[in-house]
């Protein structure tokens, strides 16, 4: 290849679902025995944090689908600075072998005084994360990188062990661009900080237009992040109600997270709208 190639996978749109969001304010040893109830219990999806210091997304991931048979994990945010894409794409190809279609690949900025902080802040965060996604969905897709960009330089790369099909790839965005970006280029866009019905309708206005310019067929799928605290009355109304809202207003798949003081998802469990 001459440049990133940035087509598509052929990956059927994610499903609708409710899931849980184990926050990184637990301690990582807890994460097996919650994967193990939730996966028990029938929840769907197990979303997880990668922010800077807690506990690395990518090992966490791959120690709660060890834990579970049909949980389906998720990852909201890998930041795109911490990491080169070619590690990238072989660490997430290789949690999809070991768990093949339960793994979901998100990606964005990453705090920008965190990166800054480590060294890997840039100056166009958009243009690294069009570059890096690009590259990791080619390099998952089986095929050769050979790219000089402005951040992602990779010469004659490919995986000696790709997955049979490429993950969900999906983007976290908050700002217009980067949600256009995502509509664009993602399997599917998360939205970590739409809590209510207008900022989710504005957003998914937005993505579905990225969708549109590409030329990309289908609706892009849709998937918000809303917390809810567990303590007090009538909380199954709470989440059927905060559920419904963010449905109606665009949002395809909920993931409910306690608040960091009492971090455990288990409290929301009994609750939770099947």
């Amino acid at each position: 290849m001459s440049e990133i190639d940035a087509s598509m996978s052929t990956m059927p749109q994610p499903a609708s679902a409710v899931g849980l969001v184990f926050r990184p304010d637990s301690p990582p040893e807890d994460l097996p025995a919650v994967a193990r109830e939730l996966d028990v219990a029938g929840v769907s999806e197990l979303w997880l944090w990668e922010d800077c210091f807690f506990e690395g997304g990518l090992t966490s991931a791959t120690a709660a689908l060890l834990s579970s048979e049909r949980l389906r994990i998720g990852i909201g945010l890998l930041p795109v600075p911490l990491r080169n894409p070619a590690l990238a794409a072989m660490e997430i190809a290789t949690i999809d072998r070991l768990a093949p279609g339960r793994f979901v690949a998100g990606f964005g900025h990453g705090v920008l005084d965190w990166m800054g902080q480590v060294g890997a802040r840039v100056a166009s965060p958009l243009t690294l994360l069009r570059e890096y996604v690009t590259a990791v969905r080619t390099l998952l897709a089986g095929e050769t990188v050979d790219v000089d960009g402005r951040y992602v330089k990779l010469a004659n790369v490919a995986l000696d062990w790709p997955p049979a099909t490429v993950p969900e790839i999906t983007i976290g965005a908050t700002r217009p661009k980067t949600l256009r970006l995502a509509g664009e280029l993602g399997d599917s866009v998360l939205l970590d900080d739409a809590n209510d019905a207008p900022a989710v309708r504005a957003a998914r206005a937005i993505v579905d237009e990225g969708r549109e310019a590409a030329g990309r067929p289908g609706r892009p799928h849709v998937r918000v992040f809303t917390e809810i605290d567990p303590r007090g009355s009538g909380l199954a109304e709470r989440l059927s109600d905060r559920v419904a809202e963010l449905r109606d207003a665009g949002a395809d798949s909920v993931a409910i997270q306690a608040p960091k003081d009492a971090p455990d998802p288990r409290a929301l469990l009994d609750a939770l709208p099947r």
